[in-house]
């Protein structure tokens, strides 16, 4: 499997509108950060690259753009808050290339907030035009159940933003885990013997509803993956400032890295 970091910035991206700190500023291209989000591929059992997406963010056309994505096979939402969901409407691409249906999963109130929040997408029988609009089929999953999407489970695991519970995936050896503050008790055990594990880790000051960075390498000192990389990093974080001081298994996730499992 292969995990393409799309975004590894905050709700507000890196560069802030209106801001000329030295990240804001940075001439390096690791600095500039996009909403966060990710694409994992993976040989599908028949022959065939699947792509799924972690999060469709309001960068997500330049994003696909960037890698040159032609297809999509399913999206995975962690929760419902806008830098999360507002590349929704950029599916209906992907439905007119490939001539189908996307598959959609999340918990029942994230998929409820899409209802609510996109009725021309989910209730095109009340637009007053017809729309050209995505074509989704969407899946409720829950919390530590697999589910098997395109030859691969994948399993929900619990987090906490701030007090929203949201969800992390786990599948094989990687785990995603963005937008935490903290990580309960029976979510522990479903962060073992992992290969890979991205965590967020927005800075160095408290945040009620992020980790800082110390508190994710206490994460990554706790798990013990063999690598892991931060992301949802804010504009107090300059890259070539820390990641030279992170463990040797730790980097600072940037705008299009890949990272390769064997698995």
């Amino acid at each position: 499997m292969t995990v393409t970091l799309l975004g590894t910035g905050t709700s507000a991206g890196v560069p802030l509108i209106g801001c000329d700190c030295d990240v804001c500023t940075s001439d390096d291209p690791r600095d500039r950060r996009d909403r966060p989000g990710a694409m994992a591929e993976y040989d599908d059992g028949r022959g065939h690259t699947a792509r799924i997406l972690i999060d469709t963010t309001p960068d997500l056309r330049h994003q696909m753009i960037r890698h040159r994505v032609h297809e999509i096979h399913g999206v995975i939402y962690t929760h419902a808050h806008s830098d999360h969901i507002l590349g929704i409407d950029d599916l209906r691409r992907f439905n007119a290339v490939m001539d189908r249906a996307i598959d959609v999963y999340s918990e029942r109130p994230v998929l409820e907030h899409l209802y609510r929040s996109f009725q021309y997408i989910f209730e095109p029988h009340r637009n007053v035009n017809p729309s050209f609009i995505p074509q989704l089929i969407t899946h409720p999953v829950e919390v530590g159940v697999p589910f098997d999407l395109h030859g691969r489970d994948w399993t929900p695991i619990r987090l906490m933003h701030g007090r929203l519970p949201i969800l992390g995936y786990r599948s094989g050896g990687f785990a995603y885990c963005t937008d935490c503050s903290s990580i309960p008790p029976e979510t522990w055990p479903m962060l073992d013997d992992l290969d890979v594990l991205v965590i967020d880790a927005l800075r160095f000051r408290h945040h009620p509803t992020h980790m800082t960075v110390d508190q994710a390498l206490e994460v990554v000192e706790q798990v013990k993956p063999g690598r892991a990389f931060f992301t949802h990093i804010a504009h107090d974080i300059k890259h070539a400032d820390l990641e030279p001081n992170l463990p040797d298994h730790v980097r600072l996730g940037y705008d299009g890295m890949t990272i390769e499992l064997d698995e």
